[in-house]
C-alpha cells in the first residue's frame, strides 16, 4: 500500500492541491474563496507546499496591480495522485477487512 503524504495532512494544504489539480494554473484570491481560505492561512499553505517542490509561484501584475498565481509542479501533481491512491487502497483495505452488515 503506498503511503499516505503527511504534507496533506493539514487541511488548508490539501484543499490547495486538490483545488490546483483541476486546473493549469489559479489567481491567489480566486483559490483563497473557492477553498474558503483567509490570505494568512492560503499564504502559509503556499509557502510549505512551495518548499518541498509541490508548487510554482509567480508574480506579475494585471492593469498595475499586483498578482499571484499558483500552480502545480509535475513532482506535486504526482505526489497529490499518490495520496489519493493511497487513500483509495485504504478504503478499499476497509471493505476487505470488515465484515458486512
Amino acid at each position: 500500500m503506498e503511503a499516505l503524504n503527511e504534507l496533506f495532512a493539514s487541511l488548508p494544504r490539501l484543499k490547495l492541491v486538490a483545488f490546483l489539480n483541476g486546473c493549469a494554473e489559479a489567481e491567489f484570491l480566486v483559490i483563497a474563496e473557492a477553498c474558503a481560505l483567509n490570505k494568512s492561512t492560503l499564504s502559509k499553505a503556499m509557502t510549505t507546499l512551495e518548499s518541498a517542490g509541490y508548487l510554482e509561484v509567480t508574480k506579475g501584475y494585471v492593469s498595475r496591480k499586483p498578482r499571484t498565481w499558483l500552480s502545480l509542479t509535475p513532482t506535486g501533481r504526482t505526489a497529490y495522485q499518490a495520496h489519493l491512491a493511497a487513500l483509495a487502497a485504504l478504503t478499499r483495505k476497509a471493505a476487505e477487512t470488515t465484515p458486512e452488515p
